[in-house]
C-alpha cells in the first residue's frame, strides 16, 4: 500500500528529485535500472510469464516450491515457497531467503513474524525471532533486492518501488534510506559495479551465500 500516493503527472518530477539526492554513480545506476521499468503491474499472460520466471529463479536459488494446488498459510513455511502468488511477491521472498542465515531459513516467514499474505498469524508470531528494528532492516533489504531483480528480469520494478514506499519522505530521507540499504547490499556482494547485471543473477545468489 502506498502511504503517500503520487499523481501520475507528478511522478517524473518526483523521480528526478529522488535521483538528484543519490550521492554516487553506483546508486544512480541502480535507481535508473529501476526507473526504466513500468510503473504499472503486468496482467494476464505477461503476469504469468513473470511469475514463472520468478519461480525459476527461486529454484535456481535452492528454494523448494509448493505445487499450485497446495494450501499455503505462509509465503514461506520453512521448507517451501508458495508459488501461487505474483512475481514480485516471489522475488521478495527469494530476497529474504538469500539474506537469511541458515537457521532462519528453517522458520516460518523467515522468523520475521506475519507478513501481509500470512494466513496463520499465530504460528508466524510464535516463530518470530528478530527485534522490530532488525525486522525493518531485513524487510528494507529484501524489498530493494527483489525490486532490482524485477528490473533485471524486465518486470515492472518501478511499480514495486512505488508500492513499497521508497519515495516516502521524498523531501527528507528517501534518497538517504535508499543509499543506506543499497550500500548494505553492496557490502554483501549482492550489487555489482554496474548495479546488477541480468547475466550475473546466479553469481549474485552465490555471492550472497558466501557472505553469511
Amino acid at each position: 500500500m502506498i502511504l503517500t500516493p503520487i499523481a501520475r503527472h507528478n511522478l517524473a518530477r518526483a523521480l528526478d528529485h529522488f535521483g538528484a539526492g543519490l550521492p554516487d554513480q553506483l546508486l544512480r545506476r541502480v535507481f535508473q535500472l529501476i526507473r526504466a521499468t513500468s510503473p504499472d503491474r503486468a496482467e494476464g499472460p505477461e503476469a504469468e510469464s513473470h511469475r514463472l520466471a520468478a519461480l525459476a529463479l527461486a529454484r535456481n536459488c535452492g528454494m523448494a516450491v509448493h505445487p499450485p494446488d497446495a494450501r499455503c498459510g505462509f509465503n514461506w513455511d520453512g521448507a517451501a515457497l508458495n508459488g501461487a502468488t505474483e512475481a514480485y511477491v516471489v522475488l521478495h521472498e527469494i530476497a529474504h531467503f538469500v539474506l537469511a542465515p541458515s537457521e532462519r531459513r528453517r522458520l516460518v516467514d523467515f522468523g520475521l513474524g506475519p507478513g501481509p499474505d500470512t494466513i496463520d498469524h499465530d504460528t508466524a508470531e510464535r516463530a518470530a525471532v528478530l527485534s522490530p528494528l532488525d525486522c525493518a532492516e531485513d524487510e528494507a533489504a529484501a524489498s530493494l533486492l527483489g525490486i532490482v531483480w524485477e528490473a533485471e528480469l524486465g518486470q515492472p520494478a518501478l511499480a514495486s518501488f512505488l508500492d513499497q514506499n521508497w519515495l516516502e519522505g521524498l523531501e527528507r530521507c528517501a534518497a538517504a534510506h535508499f543509499s543506506q540499504v543499497a550500500a548494505g547490499l553492496w557490502r554483501r556482494g549482492l550489487l555489482g559495479p554496474r548495479g546488477v547485471g541480468r547475466g550475473d543473477i546466479s553469481q549474485l545468489l552465490h555471492n550472497g551465500e558466501q557472505t553469511r
